[in-house]
């Protein structure tokens, strides 16, 4: 009996700890501090025996690898995420979206293809795919992408500013805008007001586009992008080192700067 007792301790005792290591990975990798989530990850997936969840160790390993730049390595821990749970949408939207970045559209698309025959109502997997469709001049299809993640998920935000952006990009500024006017009435999120910020940037409108970034900033310290547009408007203006500045808080934010690097050309030697 006591030995029992002893062996049902030791293993109670154990699965504390290990639910302790996820957490702190967690907290890691929501802090941003993606050096500690790469090594808590790490030991998670060398560890884990069950592959459901060895492959969501590796993905997010993948990911914390992407953010610290590390390229190819964050490629390695997503196909190790892939070779242990074939079924993870996740992890074919993570791999198309990072082949999309290094320029391998048709892997890239070789990859949503497959995540969709898993399932076929992910939006992650439409919203790349209709952004390589509008980078290789294919309108009409990135739209089909977008309208269809609004036929299962009518609220997604996403789809609904990619339709904006895809007006924007192809020129048509006052449509964008107008478009972006109407979400904003609706839901005021730090996405929408960054989106507007991009538009009247694009019109010239710089008074008009440092209000909604810095509007998109108030609401969400967090958000990313929006330090990342915020530089684009002050280089623009001539103000290296503010738009700099922004920039180094985009990647303490988990923007890759290997993205940034065009940019990153424009500042000031430290």
């Amino acid at each position: 009996m006591k030995k029992h007792l002893l062996l049902g301790a030791l293993a109670f005792t154990s699965c504390t700890l290990y639910a302790q290591d996820k957490k702190t990975a967690d907290e890691c990798f929501k802090n941003a501090d993606y050096k500690c989530a790469e090594e808590q990850y790490s030991k998670l997936a060398e560890k884990e025996q069950i592959q459901k969840y060895q492959a969501e160790y590796y993905d997010n390993l993948g990911t914390a690898q992407r953010r610290l730049g590390k390229t190819a390595l964050a490629f390695k821990s997503y196909e190790s995420a892939l070779k242990a749970n074939p079924m993870s949408v996740s992890v074919y939207a993570n791999l198309a979206s990072l082949y999309s970045q290094k320029g391998n559209k048709p892997k890239a698309l070789e990859y949503i293809a497959n995540g969709l025959r898993v399932d076929a109502e992910n939006p992650d997997l439409y919203l790349t795919r209709s952004k390589i469709y509008d980078s290789q001049g294919k309108k009409e299809l990135a739209i089909k992408d977008l309208n269809q993640i609004l036929t299962f998920a009518p609220d997604n935000i996403y789809a609904k500013t990619g339709l904006a952006s895809l007006k924007k990009n192809n020129g048509d500024l006052e449509g964008a805008l107008k478009d972006y006017n109407q979400l904003i009435s609706e839901k005021p999120e730090s996405l929408l007001y960054n989106g507007r910020a991009d538009v009247y940037f694009k019109m010239k409108k710089k008074k008009e586009a440092l209000s909604d970034i810095n509007k998109a900033i108030s609401i969400d310290p967090k958000f990313a992008q929006s330090y990342v547009t915020k530089a684009l408007i002050l280089l623009d203006g001539a103000k290296q080192k503010e738009a700099c500045a922004n920039l180094d808080k985009a990647v303490s934010l988990g923007y890759e700067k290997a993205v940034l690097a065009d940019y990153y050309a424009k500042c000031p030697a430290k």
